[in-house]
């Protein structure tokens, strides 16, 4: 319990982006989409699977992102969420023989009612003990999935091999180039929607909730309903990202969604920046590609030099990527002067 209650009292808290921030966020988007949309066609495949593998990630980052950032609800639980998905998405393509693009929003689906039904019974729970609960939910989750009462579904502890598919029309791609344009896609396309969506009636209603519960309660606010709706939005988000996991890996297995997962979906959010949106994806880069930087100057004791680059990190930039893009936008305000 203290190694959890340590994860949520040192996160850094949850504060309004400021408004620089926000005005350099647009420009930092339109900058990333660019760089991701020229680079595959420059690399090898191993590199184009990478870079679908940040983004399916970097969009349950998002999520993660929408859920403590926007509502200020913390969470340990989201590996939970991406599971289902993932398992969804293998299943209806496997059993079902349903193509791979429908079973996307299956899968949100499924994940938003299965967030929001968590949600209810989380209500009641804040801080460290909502985190416990959702920790608790993430830790579960493997072993629900080797249940023998799901096995013909599910392929128990052997997992679900999973037809990567090609692309269409004939296009010509390989199947990993069009799966990565696929990803990303969807992947805009949920962002667009998610910045949208804070900036709504909703939004400020999560936004409100996260500043102060009573005072949010006092000016009307149905503090159940938007605390229950944040959760669903975020699980649902994750189960879309399971999917395109799951699609991707070619693979699900219980022991693929423990709870290191949530822990490195949670790391993603606070090195990107919680309550900024744009930096889910540098917290996703940081989670794939640092682990290999760290086994890469050291095979035998990457564990402890990736400890200490994520120490430098905190030390350095305490708010993570969001604070860089403002120091980034001063230093170019500077120079326009």
């Amino acid at each position: 319990m203290s190694a959890v209650e340590d994860v949520v009292t040192e996160a850094p808290a949850v504060e309004a982006v400021p408004k620089r921030a926000m005005t350099l966020g647009f420009g930092t988007s339109l900058v990333m989409l660019v760089l991701l949309l020229v680079v595959p066609l420059f690399v090898k495949n191993f590199i184009i699977f990478q870079l679908t593998q940040l983004l399916y990630l970097g969009l349950a980052v998002l999520a993660l992102n929408i859920l403590t950032g926007g509502s200020g609800q913390f969470s340990l639980g989201q590996s939970a969420f991406y599971a289902v998905g993932a398992y969804t998405s293998a299943i209806l393509m496997e059993h079902a023989d349903m193509n791979y693009a429908l079973t996307l929003p299956i899968a949100g689906i499924i994940c938003f009612a299965f967030g929001f039904l968590f949600g209810q019974p989380a209500l009641r729970l804040s801080g460290v003990y909502l985190a416990l609960a959702t920790f608790a939910l993430a830790t579960a989750m493997p072993q629900l999935l080797k249940l023998g009462f799901f096995e013909h579904w599910t392929g128990g502890v052997q997992g679900l091999v999973v037809t990567k598919p090609d692309a269409p029309f004939s296009l010509p791609m390989s199947q990993d180039m069009w799966l990565y344009y696929f990803t990303l896609a969807i992947t805009v396309g949920i962002y667009v929607a998610s910045v949208n969506l804070l900036r709504s009636r909703s939004g400020r209603a999560f936004m409100a909730i996260r500043d102060n519960e009573i005072a949010a309660s006092a000016m009307g606010v149905n503090v159940a309903l938007y605390k229950t709706l944040a959760f669903g939005v975020s699980a649902g988000i994750t189960g879309v990202a399971g999917g395109l996991g799951a699609i991707a890996v070619q693979f699900v297995a219980p022991d693929s969604f423990t709870i290191t997962l949530a822990i490195q979906l949670f790391l993603g959010m606070v090195v990107g920046g919680v309550g900024w949106l744009p930096g889910s994806i540098v917290g996703a880069a940081f989670i794939i590609f640092v682990p290999n930087i760290a086994e890469g100057v050291s095979k035998g004791l990457s564990g402890a030099v990736f400890g200490v680059l994520l120490f430098l990190v905190i030390f350095l930039v305490p708010h993570g990527a969001r604070q860089v893009a403002i120091v980034a936008q001063q230093l170019v305000g500077k120079l326009k002067k």
